[in-house]
């Protein structure tokens, strides 16, 4: 594929739908014997609240509230 640029060129491509989200690890993982405790958690699948007024995290660590992050 090339790229062209100028006026009819896009400049990026719309996402169809999210990122999916990491709920396990991959299958070929091994803790190795050293590690007494694993180094972070788990992944774990998010769950949205239904109140639109609630917390909502975004990337890194900041917060959306009406469409506008914020950061404390």
């Amino acid at each position: 594929m090339q790229l062209q640029f100028g006026a009819g060129a896009p400049i990026s491509n719309p996402m169809d739908k999210p990122t999916p989200r990491a709920t396990k690890r991959p299958a070929d993982f091994t803790q190795p014997a050293h590690w007494t405790n694993e180094p972070a958690p788990k992944p774990m699948a998010i769950e949205r609240g239904d109140d639109p007024d609630g917390l909502d995290p975004t990337r890194f660590g900041d917060w959306e509230k009406n469409g506008i992050a914020i950061d404390f």
